[in-house]
Order: C-alpha cells, then sequence, then structure tokens
C-alpha cells in the first residue's frame, strides 16, 4: 500500500512539474516570419510578419459568449502588399477552419514579375489552423499559423488582365497585439 501511495505521489509530483508541458503550449514554436506562399508555377508571393488582434471585425452570432473575432494583418516580402483575414470563431481554429466561412480572406494582395495581384472576392477552398494558441489568440506568446488551400487573384499586368489561382499553403508565426 506504501509503495502505490509513493508512486502516486511521484506521479503527481511529476504532472505540476510538467504543467503546460507538450501540445498545449503556448507560442508560435519553430514557425517562420516569412513563408505562407501563394504560389504557381509562376509566380510566388511570400507573406509573413503577421500580427492579429481581437477587433471583432467579422463576428459570428452564434459563438458562445467572450468569444470575440480576430483580425488578422500581414505584408509581402519585398513588396508594400498587404493580406488581411478574419476569422468569426478564433475557439474553433486549433481544430482546423474552412477557408472562406471559419477563415475569411479580406484583403490579399501582391506584387511579382511586374504584375499586380489581388483578391476579388472569387471563393476559396481549404482549411486553416492554428498550433500554439491559447485565450483564442490573445495571449501575448502568440502562436503559428497554417493554411493549406487555393486562391483565385486578378492578376494585372502592363499589357494584359486575368486571373491566376494559386496554391496558398504554409506555416507562419503570428504575434498577438492583445
Amino acid at each position: 500500500m506504501q509503495r502505490l501511495l509513493f508512486l502516486s505521489i511521484t506521479s503527481s509530483l511529476l504532472l505540476l512539474a510538467c504543467e503546460g508541458c507538450g501540445g498545449d503550449e503556448c507560442g508560435p514554436g519553430a514557425a517562420p516570419d516569412f513563408g505562407l506562399l501563394a504560389s504557381s508555377a509562376d509566380v510566388t508571393l511570400n507573406y509573413g510578419n503577421l500580427t492579429s488582434g481581437a477587433n471583432n471585425d467579422c463576428p459570428d452570432p452564434m459563438a458562445p459568449s467572450g468569444v470575440v473575432s480576430l483580425t488578422i494583418n500581414g505584408t509581402q516580402m519585398g513588396a508594400a502588399s498587404l493580406l488581411t483575414f478574419c476569422i468569426p470563431r478564433p475557439d474553433q481554429l486549433a481544430g482546423g477552419v474552412q477557408l472562406g466561412s471559419g477563415f475569411r480572406i479580406i484583403d490579399l494582395n501582391g506584387e511579382a514579375n511586374g504584375c499586380t495581384f489581388k483578391y476579388e472576392g472569387a471563393p476559396v477552398t481549404g482549411s486553416a489552423q492554428a498550433f500554439g494558441l491559447c485565450d483564442n489568440g490573445k495571449d501575448a506568446a502568440g502562436y503559428s499559423l497554417s493554411i493549406d488551400g487555393f486562391v483565385t487573384l486578378k492578376r494585372t499586368c502592363p499589357t494584359t488582365s486575368d486571373t491566376v489561382s494559386l496554391s496558398l499553403k504554409g506555416e507562419v508565426k503570428v504575434k498577438s497585439l492583445d
């Protein structure tokens, strides 16, 4: 009986010493600052420097009390182009959400090969997921964001204008402004 009590106490102490260990840690881990790529065989737009804030810009009326939508902003590497995403239910982001509904693209602009690229509301496919997300994205440690999908952008070049389908993939660090 004493041996079982000793093992139980030892196990409890080990669990307390490792509180917060494993997959429940807050923060972006080893995610890079840039690495969210909108790309095809012809073009690659690299985004990062992401920040998020609980701005409540796209609230979900069905969200539980206290869940505030997140807005994520970022920039294109080597260009003045910006991106903006809005997540109505950040409490679901760790489990993965669908691009277009659970993860909305508000702005996605880019520059490459003498052309500009702009998201104009075309349907998107794929999913987004957060890792190291705590307090629905408001924890100061931040988190990492992983996206795997496709987006259609309007491409405007000096002599032509058309639309292009690009994969939107990668994992990148997100800093919380809250």
